[in-house]
């Protein structure tokens, strides 16, 4: 059985707790491989090695770091075949979906290139009478990073990416689920010239991610995962005098107006609310159906259902993969088994590769679902769409707004007036018009509201850059010494 191991100071390291966690095959059911989960000794070891890199990685030149990240978006690119192979056999989804992921994941990689740009400072001269002040970004020091099964090629890339080419050092701690793609990224960044312990990988669990948010080396922690998680790393971390982002779950919605088309809706739904078995935070798991474009709405939707071919990733035609895992197949079926009084309209679990070894489950659709519902209230986080009903816009909105988390919604309409007003009264981060997944571009940042973030920066992007450097401004004379008196009154700047 094949060990995945860890990645230290430059090199793959076995590891030796002899606590050894399962990666599954989800298309075949059958374990595939195993990683053995690190020990606080072996976390903290890696922990070392990005504080020994540090002092030279933060010694290079802007443009050496930005050398290293051209190069390696270069070597991303020429391997995409592999790294989306990879993701597939050990995550499920699609290879299609997988070089979806990927793309996604280079655009970051090429805004770490630029990031030099927004590194620069600012300069004023003659503040006071020969006086000068300006402002400079600094590295933090070792940042850690804690990610999440879905993405787990494109996340890590949401941080270390920026995290690096500020002058960080970095400790990845994946998911355990799907942990392979890490250690090829991480063999990446070696050939293209990243110095050994700039970049460690620690394969494990909970013992790994408790270690990282206790070490008085570690700086900051960039999490993505549940809330109830998010939640607990954060208020672990700030309580340990980190600098904490952790974005944690959704239920998003998307908002459909009578006036919108159909046909574009339905596309849009089967599209956010099935791709990566909906093993996606930003998927669409809400349709809010406004007035009469109910029934037509679901009718579009059921109809795309039937034509969405399921299978493993082998398979060219597929469209959509297994789940993670049997335990999360099995919980998500476990919300259709409940529906109640909603309708459950398409069934994944009667989809005939729902009986096949692998952790399939069909495409669900659950119309006039009530709102105290767990198929509602509860981010199912699988291939589950749910249709709620209302009678108004401002119903709505408010649903929105009242649900407790606040990552992404969309809303779709002919009417730019009605559009504007929904992106401006909506609390959530992240909005589409007529676009169901609104993930910003690099250059933006990527972050919720509510319960959907906890910190005050969002990921990658602009914020990205900012929440891996501090400020420091300095204030600079240059008198002559026969000038130079003794004055005790605070410092005036006229």
């Amino acid at each position: 059985m094949r060990e995945i191991r860890h990645w230290i100071d430059g090199a793959a390291v076995e590891g030796t707790s002899g606590r050894q966690l399962p990666v599954w095959d989800p298309a075949t059911g059958e374990q595939q491989a195993y990683v053995v989960a690190a020990t606080a000794a072996e976390t903290a070891h890696a922990v070392a090695a990005a504080k020994g890199a540090f002092p030279s990685w933060r010694a290079a030149s802007l443009s050496r770091r930005a050398e290293v990240m051209f190069r390696f978006r270069e070597l991303v690119d020429a391997n995409r075949k592999e790294i989306a192979s990879l993701v597939s056999q050990e995550h499920g989804k699609t290879v299609a979906d997988a070089g979806g992921e990927l793309a996604r994941g280079l655009e970051n990689i090429e805004f770490a290139a630029g990031a030099p740009h927004l590194l620069k400072g600012g300069y004023s001269e003659q503040a006071s009478t020969g006086v000068d002040v300006y402002s400079i970004r600094q590295p933090l020091g070792v940042v850690a990073g804690i990610t999440p099964f879905n993405f787990p090629a494109m996340v890590p890339m949401w941080m270390f990416c920026n995290a690096l080419v500020c002058g960080n050092t970095f400790v990845l701690k994946p998911s355990e689920k799907d942990p392979s793609v890490s250690l090829l990224l991480a063999d990446l960044l070696r050939q293209a010239g990243l110095p050994d312990g700039a970049f460690n990988v620690v394969q494990g669990d909970r013992e790994a991610v408790e270690t990282l948010i206790a070490h008085p080396d570690v700086q900051a922690l960039s999490f993505v995962g549940s809330t109830p998680i998010a939640k607990s790393v954060y208020e672990q971390g700030t309580r340990a005098g980190k600098r904490v982002q952790a974005l944690g779950g959704a239920k998003n919605h998307m908002v459909v107006l009578p006036d919108a088309d159909v046909d574009a809706a339905a596309d849009a739904a089967v599209s956010a609310g099935y791709g990566s078995a909906g093993e996606r935070c930003m998927a669409v798991s809400v349709v809010v159906a406004v007035g009469a474009v109910g029934d037509p709405l679901v009718a579009a939707i059921k109809d795309r259902i039937g034509r969405i071919t399921v299978g493993p990733a082998s398979d060219p035609a597929a469209e959509m993969g297994p789940l993670i895992s049997r335990e999360h197949r099995d919980k998500v079926a476990g919300y259709l088994a409940g529906a109640g009084g909603a309708e459950v309209v398409v069934d994944g679990r009667d989809a005939p590769i729902s009986g096949s070894p692998g952790f399939f489950l069909g495409a669900s659709l659950v119309d006039k679902v009530p709102t105290d519902s767990p198929l509602y209230t509860d981010e199912i986080f699988g291939p589950v769409l749910s249709v709620v009903r209302t009678d108004s816009y401002e119903q709505a909105l408010e649903l929105v707004n009242n649900n407790e988390f606040g990552n992404g919604t969309a809303i779709f309409t002919r009417d730019g007036g009605a559009a504007r007003r929904f992106q401006y009264d909506v609390n959530c981060g992240m909005v589409g018009v007529n676009v169901p997944v609104p993930v910003p571009v690099a250059y933006y940042s990527f972050g919720g509201w509510k319960s959907s973030l906890f910190g005050d920066l969002h990921m990658y992007g602009p914020e990205g850059i900012q929440f891996y450097t501090r400020s420091k401004v300095v204030t600079s004379r240059w008198p002559d010494p026969a000038s130079s008196t003794v004055d005790l009154g605070f410092p005036e700047v006229r």
